[in-house]
């Protein structure tokens, strides 16, 4: 069943006068914007910010949403949760300057009808709004139509998101209990200040461990876990995705002067260690919630890679390599290798770090054979496992 959601941005950063909560920096993007990729990752096909005033950075988040395809909309005050907020479907509510792992806008995205996601009484738990004598409110509720526009009918003046909550409450809304394990460790918080952004961001990062597009081969081996070393420290830091991209496929594109000047070892290591920094900026993209690169730029840097490949050898066996591999690695991308274990996808990396130990101990026709039987054998498993 398909849901909406109302996110709150109008409470001030208690370090940071004039600026919401909702627009602290978190995992490369505001707190706000992370919220409603979260929300749209559990399937909310819809989002309502309601927002006291309109700043800049609200204005460029919501341009940042709107561009990756997210439906997003601000509204001010009751009238306008009234007009826009659909009244076929439930909502899911996110309190102001709620940090919460995509676990649990995940678990509320498959309940119906009033939930709650609460936490039980203890220091811990301490900045979240007390709902009765044993538990707290810990950021997220699944609100059903007739709760939301009864109580939007007598709201006044009041908080929505706490009267809300309240009135689900007082009806007897089902209960999702957070353990006490991750309050301690910072995935669930409620921030209210830049520093406690910092460290919510932290621990949520790092408990992310879905793999990016395209994690076959030397991708899935090595790159990818040297990458996912790598890349939280980045996102503190506020190193763009697409500035990390850009710096790979320049990087690809230099390694192809030694390989010409016949100094294949070398240019080999910078076309692998292009291929890591385009993995690291895959794994920025999946921490800040951004879709995939799609297209082109997708494929630059591993191309590159192939036409060194091409470029090392000369000859008609590389050019019929490169094009195998380049097969395997949309395959890998687009995620239609079927059931064939992650070693058996033989990517560009598998095929970079092949030639490179070839080019070492000055063997590079036997790398170029190789691999291509490791192609064949690659394509073949695909397409006999493709149905499982």
């Amino acid at each position: 069943m398909t849901f909406a959601a109302i996110l709150s941005a109008s409470r001030m950063a208690d370090d940071s006068p004039g600026v919401l909560r909702g627009s602290l920096h978190f995992a490369g993007q505001t707190l706000m914007e992370y919220q409603a990729r979260q929300a749209a990752r559990a399937g909310a096909d819809r989002i309502l910010i309601l927002v006291s005033s309109i700043t800049p950075a609200i204005s460029q988040a919501i341009d940042r949403l709107s561009a990756d395809g997210v439906r997003v909309a601000l509204v001010r005050d009751m009238v306008s949760v009234v007009r826009d907020a659909p009244r076929d479907m439930d909502t899911l509510l996110v309190a102001d300057g709620a940090a919460v792992s995509q676990t649990y806008f995940d678990a509320l995205a498959q309940q119906e009808g009033n939930a709650l996601l609460v936490t039980d009484e203890s220091r811990a738990s301490g900045p979240f709004e007390r709902i009765d004598a044993g538990q707290r409110w810990a950021g997220l509720a699944r609100i059903a139509p007739d709760l939301l526009f009864g109580t939007l009918d007598m709201i006044g003046d009041w908080d929505l998101s706490l009267t809300l909550v309240r009135a689900a409450t007082q009806k007897g809304a089902r209960r999702l209990t957070v353990p006490q394990d991750e309050l301690l460790e910072g995935r669930v918080a409620l921030v209210e200040t830049q520093q406690q952004a910092d460290l919510a961001a932290q621990a949520i990062l790092s408990g992310s461990n879905r793999p990016a597009r395209g994690a076959g081969g030397l991708d899935h081996l090595l790159l990818g876990p040297l990458a996912r070393l790598a890349s939280p420290a980045l996102m503190r830091m506020q190193v763009p995705a697409m500035q990390v991209r850009i710096a790979a496929i320049a990087l690809a594109a230099i390694a192809l002067v030694p390989i010409e000047l016949l100094w294949p070892t070398t240019g080999f290591c910078l076309l692998l260690l292009a291929l890591w920094l385009a993995e690291v900026a895959n794994r920025l993209d999946e921490l800040a919630l951004r879709p995939a690169p799609a297209g082109r730029i997708a494929f630059l840097a591993p191309g590159l890679a192939l036409i060194g490949v091409v470029l090392a050898s000369g000859t008609m066996t590389a050019m019929h390599l490169a094009l195998l591999t380049g097969i395997i690695l949309v395959a890998d991308r687009e995620r239609r290798t079927g059931a064939v274990a992650s070693w058996m996808v033989f990517t560009p990396s598998s095929l970079i770090l092949l030639l490179m130990l070839a080019a070492v101990f000055d063997g590079l026709s036997w790398g170029y054979a190789l691999g291509m039987l490791c192609a064949i054998a690659s394509i073949g498993a695909i397409l006999l496992r493709r149905h499982e």
